[in-house]
């Protein structure tokens, strides 16, 4: 496996499991997942194969194209918490590539390509629940540093990880 930069050939392939992934993650259309993923950094894990496996998708807190509550909330956490940090905007993985170690191989990757930056922060939905995105948030590292509710039908869970050297 391999992690590398997103091309344009792999966009079919990233809405796929996007939309496989709903509601773990944001159900989007073709046009405005294509604007998010072009907001940012979007990082592909490739199987031996070739085939797209999952992605990570990074934007900046300050992105004001994107208009995302999530990111809207980092930056108010950041006005009182002053850190550089890179918010993932979602991560998503093929059925077949969860539990093989893909998931923090993209977010070694994240790291990397955070330069400057002193933590990742992320959501996992709380409302429908994403039990298993939760776990993994946790084994990584990440500790919840709020939430918020939209709706009854449409809650989240903030976290963030300080990066390995910060």
């Amino acid at each position: 496996m391999i992690i590398r930069p997103f091309r344009a050939e792999d966009f079919d392939a990233v809405y796929k499991i996007n939309a496989a992934s709903t509601p773990g993650v944001s159900e989007e259309t073709p046009d405005d997942l294509r604007t998010i993923v072009g907001l940012g950094t979007c990082l592909i894990a490739e199987g031996d194969d070739g085939q797209v496996l999952g992605f990570l998708n990074l934007i900046p807190p300050g992105t004001t194209a994107y208009k995302s509550l999530n990111l809207r909330w980092f930056e108010a956490w950041l006005e009182t918490n002053p850190v550089k940090l890179n918010y993932v905007d979602r991560i998503a993985l093929t059925p077949e590539a969860r539990g093989k170690g893909v998931g923090p191989q993209l977010y070694k990757a994240a790291f990397e390509h955070s330069e400057g930056c002193d933590a990742i922060g992320c959501e996992v939905n709380t409302a429908p629940d994403n039990p298993g995105s939760h776990r993994f948030h946790k084994r990584l590292g990440f500790a919840e540093v709020g939430r918020q509710a939209f709706s009854p039908e449409k809650a989240v869970a903030y976290y963030v990880l300080n990066m390995p050297d910060a």
